[in-house]
């Protein structure tokens, strides 16, 4: 074969390979698998039943007032930090409560309060318990009672009762006498029981559990004492009745709603008065009287007259 021949048939040759090559490498990649590609969820929806409770949930939520409870237990006289104070959401708010931390830092309690515990402007007062549950014209009375004293021994704070007094037959009462001395007195404690303050707060702060635990295990005494609620005015007789005779409380019936009278304001002067017009002096009350001789019935005794004879005195009637 001539040269000529030959180049074209290589170059014949090449441009096959080339085409060859090509063909080879385009088919190669078309075999690769395609990577895959991640597969994304739907999101998942929500309950359409559930939509209606979570909508209401949420707009009670936002209804909610917030207020300012005790985090811990606080000791009297320690200025409050922003640690001892902790806020929950109520749906009604208590009157006078908090709704702020800042409104009560650095202020200072008179008496421990437990942790939990609702504050309010009274939380800060002075004073005791009982001091707390009078009005200015009243004055808190303690008495000594017994079983038969203090209504069986089933007086509650919150109670009413009417003291009575007896007194015996003696030189200064020719008879036995017995009346109601003061009607309708409020009873503030029993023995240890103490009711509520002047704003509806219990007068005590809330026992913890170990202070329960020892109450229920220690055995219960009866209430020797009884504190009243007594007028300013009436104050000194009540007091002068309870060292004369022996007295008695006469529970009055919670149908006739003298506590809710009381905590609505009813005013106390008016009832006072009707107390000093409805007391008599003992002797008036007597079970029987006694007799008093009648004018014109009794003749008058003439007056004596001493006569003396020396050494001897002698009276004479004219």
């Amino acid at each position: 074969m001539s040269s000529r021949f030959t180049l074209l048939l290589a170059g014949i040759l090449l441009v096959g390979a080339l085409v060859a090559g090509y063909w080879g490498v385009r088919l190669s990649r078309q075999s690769e698998p395609a990577p895959l590609q991640p597969q994304l969820e739907p999101p998942a929806l929500a309950d359409v039943t559930q939509i209606p409770e979570r909508v209401e949930a949420r707009l009670k939520e936002e209804r909610r007032n917030s207020v300012v409870v005790l985090a811990r237990d606080l000791k009297p006289l320690v200025p409050i930090v922003a640690e001892d104070l902790a806020v929950e959401h109520l749906r009604i708010a208590p009157p006078g409560s908090f709704a702020r931390v800042e409104e009560l830092l650095g202020r200072t309690l008179w008496r421990e309060l437990p942790a939990g515990s609702m504050l309010n402007a009274a939380s800060f007062e002075m004073g005791g318990p009982l001091a707390r549950m009078i009005r200015p014209q009243e004055r808190a009375l303690a008495i000594a009672v017994d079983d038969v004293v203090g209504g069986g021994g089933h007086l509650a704070p919150g109670d009413y009762v009417d003291v009575m007094l007896y007194l015996r037959e003696s030189e200064k009462n020719r008879d036995q006498t017995a009346q109601v001395v003061i009607p309708a007195l409020r009873v503030l404690s029993f023995g240890e029981a103490l009711g509520a303050t002047n704003t509806g707060e219990p007068a005590v702060r809330a026992e913890h559990e170990e202070d329960k635990e020892q109450r229920v295990t220690r055995r219960k005494e009866p209430a020797r004492t009884a504190v009243l609620a007594v007028p300013e005015q009436l104050l000194s007789r009540f007091l002068l009745a309870s060292q004369v005779g022996v007295l008695r409380l006469a529970v009055r019936s919670a149908d006739e709603h003298l506590l809710a009278d009381y905590y609505a304001g009813a005013p106390l002067a008016s009832d006072v008065e009707e107390l000093k017009r409805q007391l008599f002096q003992f002797e008036k009350l007597a079970l029987r009287q006694a007799r008093q001789p009648q004018s014109g019935l009794v003749r008058p005794r003439a007056m004596a007259v001493q006569v003396y004879r020396g050494t001897d005195v002698s009276r004479q009637t004219p």
